[in-house]
């Protein structure tokens, strides 16, 4: 990766949001290179990288801002109750490899329905999670469940609104269980961003972008305005990370970095 990228000097950032990107949308990136891209931008954290990778993180001073690599997969997680033998094996020694690396958030899913409804999943939901929530407590770590849309990149995935995901941390009563609220997947699941973000926000401990439709960048070709989401989300005193999460359309990579670039503009308020 060259660096003589136009415009490679890190913006001037209002230090209101902290920033992060996700690992995935960059994959013909190497992690290292990725960490010198946003050290370039200006913004010092990357999303869903796991323990293995970890090292690159801490050579280059960037933070681990969703650590991922505890679940099953997408699809199955902790709605079914023949998966919380692994679940929770899998969440406790990932709770210890998460607070020894000094990180926090560790991202978790519900899995899909197959024919369950809500109520029961919820149910199972807290009868599985309960049962690491203590020691994820003790350790000072965030379980993050993510809220997918349904609709059209995650069929039945339980976890398709936020009051299922509301309801699930009331019940739960853990202050270490938060919402990573997908602002690209809330929109196509329910949309009322920004009345929902100042409702709810207490539930959210992360957010995730991504333009609608396309899931694409944030830019004048999608329905999103995120600087008025961006303004909502500082105005109720959020202190965590928002990961860019848009898929990038450009031919180089050059460009991709330069459309991250701009994400990260519109994003700071």
């Amino acid at each position: 990766m060259t660096s003589n990228r136009k415009n490679a000097d890190p913006l001037d950032l209002n230090g209101n949001i902290n920033h992060s990107v996700c690992r995935w949308i960059f994959s013909r990136l190497s992690l290292d290179e990725l960490c010198r891209a946003v050290k370039e931008i200006g913004f010092s954290a990357i999303d869903l990288v796991g323990p293995a990778e970890w090292d690159i993180l801490k050579e280059h001073g960037i933070d681990s801002s969703m650590c991922n690599g505890a679940e099953i997969s997408l699809e199955e997680g902790w709605c079914e109750p023949d998966y919380h033998s692994k679940l929770i094996e899998s969440y406790t020694k990932h709770i210890d490899l998460v607070a020894d690396a000094g990180y926090k958030n560790l991202i978790c899913f519900t899995g899909n329905k197959r024919g369950m409804d809500d109520e029961t999943g919820l149910q199972n939901c807290v009868a599985g999670l309960e049962q690491i929530m203590g020691h994820a407590e003790r350790r000072g770590v965030i379980i993050q469940l993510e809220l997918f849309n349904s609709k059209v990149n995650h069929p039945d995935y339980m976890a398709d609104n936020s009051p299922f995901g509301v309801e699930l941390c009331k019940r739960l009563g853990s202050p270490n269980f938060k919402l990573l609220y997908d602002i690209y997947h809330m929109q196509i699941s329910e949309g009322d961003i920004i009345r929902t973000i100042r409702q709810d926000h207490q539930w959210f401990g992360h957010y995730h972008t991504a333009g609608v439709p396309g899931r694409n960048e944030i830019d004048e070709s999608q329905e999103l305005y995120y600087p008025a989401i961006m303004k909502a989300i500082v105005d109720v005193g959020f202190d965590g990370y928002v990961a860019q999460e848009f898929i990038p359309t450009q031919e180089s990579t050059e460009e991709n970095l330069a459309m991250l670039r701009d994400a990260v503009r519109r994003c700071d308020v």
